[in-house]
């Protein structure tokens, strides 16, 4: 496999695939970042976690329409408009679908995961209605066009390298919710003791309410990032969701220091594995891999020590 290249290339290929893996890798963040919220502060199991990414993918691809069609003198910067809009849409739909469906189910990790099946289902084919069956594409500005030389062999894309600087920033300010906010401690306290954090006076409910919608508005930052990479389609977010739950459950549900160091040992496997082999076989090594490590170690490669 690797006696037809020189030392050179194989450097090179290493090189940039390892690139290609930290891009990857970026979307994992995204995407796991979200879910490790609510799966891993919540408990619930949301398989429509996808969806929500593709509805930010959606907005963001609206707002490049209308910023190209209306205000074309500002759409280098219309991404970041479309961004925070992504959250705000997602978030909002989370908040609802919480509202009308989640806060039921608590405590009924099965129920949930079937009733955010269905919903994802019904959310495909909202997307499939409204925009059709075909995937669409953003129009990237020009600013993120082309590619920066490292050398003669490797280049590295600027829209790949603002992505990961995106994937940084979100993870610090979900560092700093989580770690350094009253909300964060909130969201811990119920997390270890519900009972005794509605008797203190915390208003579990509202804070479900957010944590959820936080986690979907993450998803929905995904999206946005995703459309500077991909094409979008109504069924897009379901080739993200099985990786997202393996980066959740192999870092250790609910540590946002495993989420990050999962993803990246995953994305890094596949994007290397890819080149030599093909991407359905890269898939099934990195699953087996992943399986067999967490049989060795169930709770994942980071758990948080509760006291019990």
């Amino acid at each position: 496999m690797f006696s037809e290249y020189t030392a050179s290339e194989l450097g090179a290929i290493f090189a940039m695939q390892g690139f290609a893996g930290l891009i990857l890798f970026s979307v994992f963040v995204l995407m796991a970042l979200g879910l490790a919220i609510i799966f891993g502060q919540m408990g619930v199991i949301n398989m429509a976690h996808g969806e929500f990414m593709i509805l930010g993918a959606y907005v963001t691809y609206l707002v490049s329409n209308l910023f190209g069609d209306h205000m074309p003198v500002l759409f280098s910067g219309y991404f970041f408009v479309a961004m925070i809009l992504a959250f705000m849409a997602a978030g909002a739909l989370g908040m609802f679908v919480e509202w009308a469906m989640i806060r039921h189910l608590y405590k009924r990790p099965l129920d949930t995961l079937l009733a955010t099946w269905g919903l994802s289902l019904i959310l495909q084919q909202i997307y499939r209605s409204v925009f059709g069956a075909r995937e669409v594409g953003v129009t990237i500005p020009d600013w993120m066009m082309g590619s920066l030389p490292l050398t003669d062999m490797i280049e590295v894309p600027i829209n790949g390298i603002f992505v990961m600087i995106l994937a940084v920033s979100i993870s610090a300010g979900v560092y700093v919710m989580m770690y350094r906010s009253r909300w964060g401690q909130q969201v811990r306290a119920i997390n270890n003791n519900r009972q005794m954090a509605d008797a203190v006076g915390i208003n579990t409910a509202l804070t479900d309410r957010m944590t959820f919608g936080i986690g979907c508005g993450v998803a929905g930052v995904a999206g946005s990032a995703f459309t500077m990479i991909g094409s979008t389609g109504p069924t897009a977010g379901q080739q993200y969701i099985v990786d997202t739950f393996l980066v959740v459950v192999f870092g250790g549900a609910g540590s946002l220091l495993g989420t990050i160091a999962s993803a990246f040992s995953i994305s890094q496997a596949q994007s290397i594995m890819e080149f030599f082999l093909s991407g359905s076989m890269a898939k099934v090594l990195t699953l087996l891999t992943v399986v067999g490590i967490l049989m060795l170690r169930p709770q994942g490669l980071f758990s948080l020590k509760l006291r019990k």
